[in-house]
């Protein structure tokens, strides 16, 4: 089996593995299945994945209700082929992988802190779903 032929995996990272870095795990196992596996963790994750992410997932027929937040230090011994953080906070604070592995740093706005309405907050995480899929999907394309 070729290199070409080898299923790549990539970890998402975040700080509460709640929002960004789950919607990118279901858009990445969606979009991009049998080329790339994804993963996601945080480095200080939160109690359950956020309802809006899973409802803003599920208007694009992906289900991440079934996902739970991930300490980071779970995967650390991985072989990793890209990690990629997807917030400030997660970029400044990414923990030493045991192997060299390629990190760079693709930044969404935490759609958790939406203010308003449910539908107001809902849209913001259609918004930072939308964004994930226009940009994230097509840097992991190319590799």
């Amino acid at each position: 089996m070729t290199r070409s032929n080898v299923l790549k995996k990539v970890l998402i990272l975040c700080t509460g593995n709640s929002c960004r870095s789950q919607m990118a795990e279901g858009l990445i196992n969606h979009l991009l299945r049998g080329a790339w596996k994804a993963f996601s963790a945080g480095t200080h994750p939160a109690d359950r994945v956020h309802p809006l992410a899973v409802k803003a997932m599920a208007e694009v027929g992906i289900d991440i209700s079934g996902s739970r937040p991930t300490r980071v230090d779970e995967l650390l011994d991985e072989p990793w082929d890209l990690v990629i953080t997807v917030c400030d906070s997660a970029k400044e604070t990414c923990p030493i992988f045991p192997r060299l592995v390629e990190q760079i740093h693709v930044g969404f706005p935490d759609p958790a802190n939406a203010e308003g309405s449910e539908e107001e907050r809902l849209q913001v995480f259609r918004k930072v779903r939308d964004d994930i899929r226009e940009r994230l999907i097509p840097e992991l394309e190319q590799r």
